[in-house]
C-alpha cells in the first residue's frame, strides 16, 4: 500500500493496516501462541466435554420421554453444549480440541437417543428405567440404536458434530492477537 497524505498536517502516513502490521513482532506472536498453547488442557476439555455430552443426553432423553416425541434439533443443543464446555475448560486453540468436541457431540447424541429409547421401553413393558438400562449389553445397545434410527437423524447429527467442532476451540483472528499483544 502506498502512503496516504494526512489532510491536517500534509504529511504522508502509512495506512492504519500497515501501521498495525509494522507494530506486530513475529517473535512476540510466537511467544504469545506458545503461552496460549501452554495454558491448554486437553484432559480438562475432554472431561468437561464428556460431562456435557452426558448432561445433554440425559436432558434429551428426559424431554423426549416427557413429551413422547423425539425432537431432532435437541442434537444441535448437545453439540453446542459439548463444544462450549470443551472450549471453556480446555482453553484450546488447536484443532484437536475441535475433533474432541465433534466426537463427543456425536457420542452425546447417540447416548441421548439410547436413553430416550430405554425410557420408552421401560414405560411400554412397565419396568423401571434403571432396570432396562442395567440389562443392556453391547448387542442390545446396537439393536436399539439401529431400530430407533431415522435418516433425518443424520442431518441433526451432522449439525451437532459441526457445532461440537466449531465451538470447542478458539480461532484467533489478527485483531485478537493484536489485543492480546497490547495487554501482554
Amino acid at each position: 500500500m502506498e502512503p496516504e497524505q494526512d489532510n491536517s498536517t500534509g504529511e504522508q502516513v502509512q495506512p492504519a493496516s500497515e501501521q498495525v502490521r509494522a507494530e506486530i513482532d513475529p517473535v512476540r506472536i510466537q511467544l504469545l501462541m506458545q503461552k496460549l498453547r501452554d495454558e491448554q488442557s486437553l484432559t480438562g476439555g475432554l472431561l468437561a466435554g464428556i460431562c456435557a455430552a452426558l448432561a445433554g443426553a440425559v436432558l434429551w432423553a428426559a424431554i423426549t420421554y416427557a413429551i413422547h416425541y423425539q425432537i431432532g434439533f435437541m442434537a444441535i443443543g448437545v453439540g453446542l453444549l459439548v463444544g462450549l464446555a470443551v472450549r471453556k475448560v480446555g482453553r484450546g486453540i488447536d484443532m484437536l480440541f475441535g475433533i474432541v468436541g465433534a466426537a463427543l457431540a456425536l457420542l452425546g447424541c447417540l447416548v441421548g437417543n439410547l436413553l430416550a429409547a430405554c425410557a420408552s421401553i421401560a414405560e411400554q413393558y412397565e419396568m423401571g428405567f434403571w432396570e432396562v438400562v442395567s440389562k443392556l449389553d453391547f448387542d442390545g445397545v446396537v439393536t436399539i440404536v439401529v431400530k430407533t434410527f431415522d435418516p433425518a437423524d443424520l442431518f441433526f447429527y451432522a449439525i451437532a458434530i459441526y457445532a461440537g467442532y466449531k465451538y470447542s476451540f478458539h480461532r484467533l483472528t489478527q485483531s485478537d492477537v493484536q489485543g492480546l499483544l497490547r495487554s501482554a
